[in-house]
């Protein structure tokens, strides 16, 4: 029997860009959690967050129109909007930045081992940024659970420090010119 085919950069991207859509999703349902909780920074932070998603989705997408590779456009299911607290949502994103996280360290593995070097490259910026949105999650997590009992003391502190406002001049370029 000839051994298993390693599986291709482009295909697992193209997965990739399914879990970039479903995180976007997921961060909309967050969002309109705290929308309809009268938490307008937070619901803010968090549409923000989710268009960052989509951003990094479009990135890859434009990164296989480059290099020739076919792009699928995923189906994306339901995503979780309504948490039995306050907390609750803020916890479910950074667990899914975690494993986000964890899928990027596993793309960019599979670029180095499959020793293509344009998308070991392109994958860098991605690696970098999910050290960041990590911890940008902990942090907001670690302020929401301390101030668990009064939530406008979290949109005092994203009025005060505006976390995740800082763009990234060198992120990757996304399809449609975003």
């Amino acid at each position: 029997m000839a051994p298993k085919k390693p599986r291709s950069f482009a295909a697992a991207l193209n997965d990739q860009i399914a879990n970039e859509f479903a995180a976007a999703m997921q961060y909309i349902g967050i969002a309109v959690h705290y929308d309809s909780e009268t938490l307008p920074r937070m619901a803010s932070f968090f549409y923000r967050q989710a268009l960052e998603e989509r951003s990094h989705a479009m990135m890859m997408v434009q990164y296989l129109i480059d290099v020739g590779e076919p792009v699928e456009v995923p189906d994306i299911k339901g995503q979780q909007s309504k948490f039995k607290d306050d907390v609750e949502p803020v916890r479910l994103a950074h667990t899914q930045e975690e494993r986000v996280g964890e899928e990027i360290y596993k793309l960019f593995e599979l670029a180095r081992e499959a020793k293509d070097y344009r998308a070991e490259q392109f994958m860098q910026w991605f690696v970098k940024e999910q050290v960041e949105e990590v911890a940008l999650m902990q942090d907001l997590l670690n302020v929401v659970e301390r101030s668990k009992n009064n939530l406008l003391l979290v949109e005092d502190f994203i009025a005060r420090e505006a976390p995740g406002e800082d763009g990234d001049g060198d992120a990757p370029p996304e399809a449609g010119g975003g």
